[in-house]
């Protein structure tokens, strides 16, 4: 079955400073150009992005990439909220990669591996790339826990719902520093940016 992807870019970035997370240099793009461009060649479908406070400069930078803008009209309640008008977005019964645009430097190869170990895994609902025992993003998501993450409230962080599903969340092993570099703020950015280029920028 063909895999949707969730692109989060919907926060007001206030520990960035004025520019928005989703437009930092990644190489020679930008943060969410990059993950677009990434999940277009990884054949995902639909693309959604999700934006809120800097819809406009965002939407820009995605000019001519065939992806779906969602407005998260309620980004302001909680990230979760931002989540839920995305996956509203999304064809009922399609897994779903959920990829927050504050780790833009994970390798297209991760993808791959987290397809892969679910393509074999048809227990597991939740699957977490994992780098030295740090869990990170972006996950996997099955269809079957879209209506938990619809009936969580807009202030509730989504790994809330990781007790429910307990022996089913699979944690996958990567060798990839970008699913734990959460760039928000400018330092954490480049470090995560120097570490990342240290690794040949790809």
């Amino acid at each position: 079955m063909t895999i949707a992807a969730l692109l989060l870019a919907a926060g007001e970035s206030t520990r960035f400073g004025e520019l928005p997370k989703a437009l930092v240099d990644v190489g020679e793009t930008s943060a969410i150009r990059r993950l677009a461009e990434i999940c277009l060649a990884e054949g995902y479908d639909p693309i959604t992005v999700v934006v809120g406070a800097h819809r406009a400069p965002v939407v820009r930078a995605l000019h001519g990439l065939p992806v779906e803008v969602v407005e998260a009209e309620r980004w302001y309640e909680g990230r979760t909220a931002s989540v839920q008008a995305g996956v509203s977005a999304i064809p009922p019964g399609r897994d779903i990669l959920f990829w927050p645009v504050d780790h833009p430097f994970v390798a297209a190869t991760t993808l791959e591996r987290l397809e892969s170990v679910a393509s074999r895994d048809l227990l597991g609902v939740w699957f977490i790339p994992t780098y030295r025992g740090h869990g990170g993003h972006p996950v996997l998501w099955r269809s079957s826990i879209r209506p938990d993450l619809l009936e969580l409230r807009p202030d509730a962080p989504v790994r809330a719902l990781l007790p429910e599903f307990g022996p089913q969340i699979r944690r996958v092993e990567v060798d990839d520093p970008g699913v734990v570099a959460n760039i928000d703020t400018l330092e954490a950015y480049r470090a995560a940016r120097e570490e990342w280029m240290s690794r040949g920028g790809f």
